[in-house]
């Protein structure tokens, strides 16, 4: 039998207070399983125990609204007796330690925790963030996160429809993958995950556990040292092939009514599964680990309790209904084994070979574990912007932005999914939103991911309140009313007060932001301690509270995209104006400064102009809609000129005498539109009678992006701009020598 020594306690992730806490919660020493079971749970991955406090602050519930946070994802009201079930969660640690396994794991478990509420997966996302892109090991991570992706979720069947990606140095050493599902299901069939009944049967079906991911969760709450490689053994190995199949399996069983309680088994595998459901039904468990179906030789209870081997799903059947659930299953060519049952003892007990292995109170171990209200200090507001550089040339200005790592066109990435499976999606990846049928019906679902972390790192709580803002904007863009969020908040070590201060104010302005614009947060996933040592000097990533938003079309065919859509439409600016250059792509890329408060957020203005713009759409006044952000209106334009091959003529007196100002700034809560010359009085007056600032900037022409300025026209080609916009990540990839 393993001593406990300081050592191994340390080696678990449990500092001495802790175990003291676990020695008082027992009432003796605990063994290796037991300490095991107590370190993934205790981990920061799985209890969340540096920001339980803070998140209890953010809205979680409205009319829309059936399940908030707790679940395995969360669960809104689409009507006509549907529900929308969608969750984002992070795979970052994993990824880049091994990214295509990393990644594709990922994705598998943000699969399993919306198909385990009964939903039918109709759309995966994604929210990746990537270091310098000639930093040496940034192809390989790049290129085996993107496949590792692509390679799942178009085994598995399920399209991937939009995303995001970012590059900065702050991820040299720590990238993030973070990963989202949206599924349909009936209001009357979602399922839950407390136990309940004492006597039913505890059900393992899916693959067989092996020794794959043992400590993943402990090792997602602990930042990287200069061994990161050597925690290759504690990344899980996927298979999509399977999960497809577990899919369809658990889908028919959820049809019967053999289910009382369903969990997967994700961070920290069947501990997290059954201990989860356990403490939710205020029940006890009984496990015997001889019945846990195996794919290796001498596996341990310790192994079998820690391994995150995946494609596993943990079950609590009604009395006689098992070899009805067993016949499934085995029509799927999936294991299915009876391996405990519930009892009324409000313990774990575990055993093996005969004997009791482990017998654990569950109250402490789910209910009890630490909670910390860390010490902050609030980021300091950044410098007003001074001696800003003038802009001469705008039209050369635009061009190299729309090559730049962060606008450059994300078509080789893309290109490399399957988001047309299932033949509904309705907009593909490179819009505003992605839109996806609901089949059989009109309704449809737009969904996006978002987040600027340069803006919260400048200022976390304007940066918080971005974030929401420019999922809600997203939406809008297309026509959707805004229903609810999803998070996935990504950031550095919390026990550095700097830290956590960029923590408690992105979730202040998130908070914010949720409750002026009804957008509620249903779901989510903290990831902590994302930091290298590795890279020298304990690199910290940017804040990055990545945003999923969704969102709901009555009729599909009314949706809005970005493309000019013919020459002689009038382009029209929509919302208020700040001219704020602080921390914009334009002062970053061409004059290598990021400094200035972020543009602020209004969200009054917000709500008020996003209303206006779905009205519009919806009518049918608008012909291309889409939202300002990086680049500002310059970049806004030479989008959905791209998007279209139709060009532009800014030919109105600019707002600013200042150029850049006018066209690089990234003002909020605006939205560049087209509409036909025949709509545009009934259309400004419309914005008007809103309290809508809405003002015509030019008109789409033939080929070229024109800036007719009083200091003269400048114009650049949309073939120049596309060879710009298209070719980076291509000559990424390819190792183009240009780019280092």
């Amino acid at each position: 039998m393993t001593q406990i020594t300081p050592e191994i306690v340390a080696e678990h992730g449990l500092s001495p207070e802790e175990y003291e806490r676990v020695l008082h919660a027992m009432g003796r020493e605990p063994n290796l399983t037991e300490l095991g079971i107590f370190s993934v749970m205790w981990s920061e991955h799985c209890s969340y125990k540096s920001s339980r406090i803070h998140l209890k602050k953010l809205p979680t519930t409205g009319r829309q609204v059936i399940c908030g946070p707790g679940e395995n994802a969360g669960v809104i009201d689409i009507g006509d007796g549907q529900a929308a079930i969608f969750k984002m969660e992070s795979h970052n640690h994993p990824s880049y330690i091994e990214p295509y396994q990393g990644a594709a794991t990922g994705v598998g478990g943000i699969l399993r925790d919306v198909f385990t509420m009964g939903a039918r997966p109709i759309a995966n996302l994604n929210a990746l963030r990537f270091g310098r892109p000639d930093h040496p090991k940034m192809r390989h991570l790049i290129s085996g996160v993107v496949h590792g992706i692509g390679g799942y979720g178009n085994c598995v069947g399920v399209p991937t429809v939009g995303g995001e990606v970012n590059f900065h140095p702050a991820y040299d050493g720590n990238i993030l993958v973070n990963a989202m599902t949206v599924g349909i299901a009936d209001t009357d069939k979602i399922f839950y995950s407390a136990a309940s009944g004492v006597g039913n049967p505890i059900v393992y079906v899916g693959s067989k556990t092996g020794r794959d991911g043992i400590h993943g969760a402990t090792m997602a709450s602990a930042d990287f040292g200069e061994d990161a490689e050597e925690k290759r053994p504690t990344v899980q190995v996927g298979d999509p092939f399977t999960e497809k199949l577990l899919i369809e399996a658990c889908l028919e069983l959820m049809a019967s009514d053999a289910i009382v309680a369903i969990q997967d088994m994700g961070a920290a595998g069947l501990t997290s599964s059954s201990v989860e459901m356990a403490s939710k039904g205020g029940v006890g468990i009984e496990l015997v680990m001889d019945d846990v179906p195996q794919r290796e030789r001498g596996m341990t209870p310790y192994e079998m309790m820690l391994s995150e081997s995946q494609e596993r799903m943990l079950m609590v059947l009604k009395p006689g209904r098992e070899d009805f659930a067993k016949a499934i299953f085995d029509k799927w060519e999936l294991d299915f084994a009876v391996i405990g049952h519930v009892t009324d003892t409000g313990r774990m007990v575990l055993t093996w070979q005969g004997d009791v292995v482990a017998d654990i109170p569950l109250a402490p171990l789910a209910d009890e574990a630490p909670l910390y209200d860390r010490p902050h200090v609030p980021t300091p507001k950044p410098a007003e912007l001074t001696n800003v550089p003038e802009c001469t040339d705008p039209a050369a200005d635009l061009r190299k932005l729309m090559g730049s790592p962060d606008i450059a066109s994300r078509r080789w990435i893309w290109e490399q999914y399957d988001h047309m499976v299932g033949a509904n999606t309705v907009q593909r990846p490179g819009g505003d939103a992605a839109v996806v049928r609901v089949h059989g019906t009109q309704k449809a679902l737009a969904m996006t991911t978002d987040c600027t972390p340069r803006y919260c790192f400048a200022d976390p709580v304007e940066g918080g309140k971005q974030a929401i803002a420019e999922a809600y904007r997203n939406l809008t863009a297309v026509g959707a009313t805004p229903l609810a969020v999803t998070n996935c908040l990504n950031f550095a070590n919390p026990q550095r007060p700097e830290i956590m201060g960029q923590i408690v104010g992105c979730l202040e302005g998130m908070s914010e932001a949720c409750r002026a614009l009804d957008f509620p947060i249903v779901s989510g996933n903290v990831s902590l301690y994302n930091e290298s040592k590795a890279t020298g000097g304990g690199s910290a990533i940017l804040p990055t509270p990545a945003i999923g938003g969704v969102g709901l079309l009555a009729d599909w065919e009314k949706s809005a995209t970005i493309a000019f859509k013919q020459t002689g439409d009038i382009i029209l600016r929509v919302g208020d104006r700040t001219g704020s250059l602080g921390q914009s792509l334009w002062l970053r890329e061409l004059h290598g400064r990021e400094e200035g408060p972020p543009p602020p957020v209004d969200l009054d203005a917000e709500r008020s102009t996003g209303g206006y713009i779905r009205q519009a759409i919806l009518s049918g006044k608008i012909t291309a809609c889409h939202d300002v952000s990086d680049g500002g209106v310059a970049v806004t334009v030479a989008e959905m000129a791209l998007a279209g091959n139709v060009g532009a003529i800014l030919d109105r007196k600019l707002p600013y005498d200042d150029i850049a100002r006018s066209l690089f700034a990234e003002d909020q809560g605006v939205y560049i539109v087209t509409v036909h010359d025949h709509a545009l009085l009934e259309f400004l007056q419309g914005a008007e009678k809103a309290g809508v600032d809405a003002e015509p900037i030019g008109r789409t022409i033939g080929s070229r992006i024109i800036f007719e300025l009083t200091d003269g026209d400048f114009a650049v080609s949309l073939d120049d701009l596309r060879k710009a916009h298209e070719g980076f990540f291509p000559a990424l990839m390819n190792g183009d020598a240009a780019l280092a």
